[in-house]
């Protein structure tokens, strides 16, 4: 609420701009490399460079070295403020202040101001605009936010303000314990109008992008490279030590790896999964397995028959022995799922699921029977087409899959692989049977995962259930993370009865890095790993 007065009940967290707590910290000892270039392999090329259309992990890792919002996370992922230097929330916990930091601008030079914010959030939540985090909003609660995206309300509506340049006010319709982290998602970070009026959707192009992280765009060519050059008006300049960084676009696995041992790429974004234990024998201080806010499943879409019915659903999901996937297909510390959130999240505690209790001979025999149920066998077998997005591993899983529901229950699976952009537009236009997914958490805390499926969520698959959202909305009230944990749980056991999708495995991440690239975290579980806080050692 614009001018309220406000009791603060949380920590005021602040930060001088001249003394901050994160970006590069080089260690006395450390010589750093007289030329300071980054190279990354970035996997998939990037289907936008506009914070407020990103919606995957090969647009956010480009994106949040250009763009940063109120609040970052740093190096081990603990939230801490960035274009905003402290913040307050009111008593009943449905107003947060934030004071953006003196002297903040953007790369052209002009200032960022509160007002900034006001029309960046207003830009995702307009139902003209098409965003695809704007439900994002309506799960932080921001207030009117559902109603907007739903053209029910006015833009202007929405629970944001500017008192003045410097203070900007979240008002949300129910307190949300975990704001402050899901602040660390692009969709949040502020955009530049003008550059935005001037040139509409080409305003990303070198030629005419206005950033306000450590880097700007210097060069896009498309399946080719991205080149970011150093942000000199970043207010954190002087603290920022890597000059350029390039990312590179390398679907193929193999030939990312080959251009790493050849010196070309710094940090890969993964590698062939059948070199992992050579590698590890032959590059062992080179590579770096982490902990992972990530959920790799296969989405169904419940309008198209036979998955409206959950015993086929559930049927597929049992018949997946995920010791092989894990233990012999990828090999890679990743964990067999049976729910959607990671045993890596802050605070919570996994339910006992009844199917993950049995063994894969049991689920088998209760998976042949529940599809004997639902009217399908020998003369009448199941067949559907099984998508996913060009990836040599997602093709080998996909391979494994289709033969165990061949074997276990007479499926017959076809196989359908899609460029990723095309990919990404057969999901939002729901035309699929069954999709491999997976969820990368936006912050650290079960909602990200669980609220996926939460009616008012991204949710590709149109599966619905009001119990679900009923234990979700419980769960935002719960005055601590015991309390949540309990609604979580009740949520994961709904999903595992429902299945609207298989949870397949939960992700470690493992990467290649060059001994001589410092300030590379390993233990934050996040995929953020900011070129801002890297360095390159002679």
């Amino acid at each position: 609420m614009q001018g309220s007065k406000l009791s603060v009940i949380a920590a005021v967290i602040g930060l001088v701009a001249s003394s901050p707590s994160w970006a590069a910290n080089v260690p006395s000892d450390v010589t750093l490399a007289k030329e300071q270039v980054l190279v990354r392999g970035n996997g998939d090329e990037v289907p936008t460079l506009d914070p407020s259309f990103s919606s995957d992990s090969a647009s956010s890792r480009v994106i949040g070295d250009m763009f940063e919002g109120l609040v970052t996370q740093s190096p081990e992922g603990e939230i801490i403020p960035a274009l905003a230097t402290r913040w307050e929330q009111s008593a009943d916990g449905k107003v947060y202040t934030f004071h953006l930091r003196d002297n903040i601008t953007w790369s052209n030079g002009e200032p960022i101001t509160a007002g900034d914010f006001v029309y960046s959030f207003r830009r995702v939540i307009n139902p003209k605009t098409a965003a695809p985090y704007a439900w994002y909003y309506g799960t932080a609660h921001i207030k009117n936010a559902t109603a907007i995206s739903e053209g029910k309300v006015p833009v202007e509506e929405l629970g944001v303000s500017a008192p003045d340049d410097k203070t900007f006010q979240i008002t949300l319709d129910k307190p949300v314990p975990y704001l402050l982290k899901m602040l660390v998602h692009e969709s949040t970070y502020p955009v530049y109008q003008p550059a935005i009026e001037a040139h509409g959707d080409t305003w990303t192009r070198p030629e005419h992008i206005v950033t306000s992280s450590a880097y700007k765009l210097k060069e896009w060519t498309l399946n080719e490279r991205i080149v970011l050059e150093r942000n000199s008006n970043y207010w954190n300049n002087a603290k920022t030590v890597i000059n350029q960084v390039k990312y590179l676009p390398i679907v193929d696995m193999t030939a990312e790896y080959n251009r790493y041992r050849t010196g070309e790429i710094d940090i890969t974004s993964s590698f062939p999964l059948e070199q992992y234990n050579a590698i590890k024998k032959q590059r062992p201080d080179e590579l770096l397995t982490m902990p992972s806010l990530g959920t790799y499943y296969y989405l169904f879409n419940v309008n198209k028959k036979p998955f409206d019915d959950p015993r086929v659903r559930k049927a597929l999901a049992y018949a997946i022995d995920r010791d092989v996937v894990t233990n012999v297909i990828l090999g890679q510390g990743q964990i067999p799922a049976y729910g959607l959130t990671p045993p890596s999240v802050d605070g919570f505690a996994a339910p006992r699921l009844s199917w993950g209790e049995l063994n894969q001979k049991e689920r088998n025999q209760k998976a042949k029977q529940l599809l004997e149920e639902a009217g399908f066998n020998a003369a009448n077998p199941l067949k559907f087409e099984l998508v996913y997005n060009t990836l040599e591993a997602h093709k080998k899983l996909a391979i494994v899959m289709s033969s165990m529901w061949k074997k276990t229950l007479g499926a017959d699976v076809e196989l359908a692989n899609q460029e990723w952009k095309t990919f990404l537009q057969k999901l939002s236009q729901r035309n699929f049977s069954v999709a491999r997914y997976a969820w990368m958490g936006d912050y650290n805390e079960a909602s990200t995962f669980l609220s996926f499926f939460d009616s008012q969520g991204m949710n590709y698959g149109d599966w619905s259930n009001p119990k679900y959202d009923e234990v979700m909305a419980k769960a935002i009230l719960a005055k601590d993370s015991k309390g949540r944990n309990h609604y979580y749980q009740q949520a994961e056991q709904i999903f595992a009865e429902e299945m609207p999708a298989i949870p397949l495995y939960h992700y470690t991440r493992s990467v290649l890095k060059n001994p001589k690239v410092g300030g590379y975290s390993t233990t934050n579980a996040s995929d953020a790993r900011y070129t801002r806080d890297l360095y390159k050692i002679q």
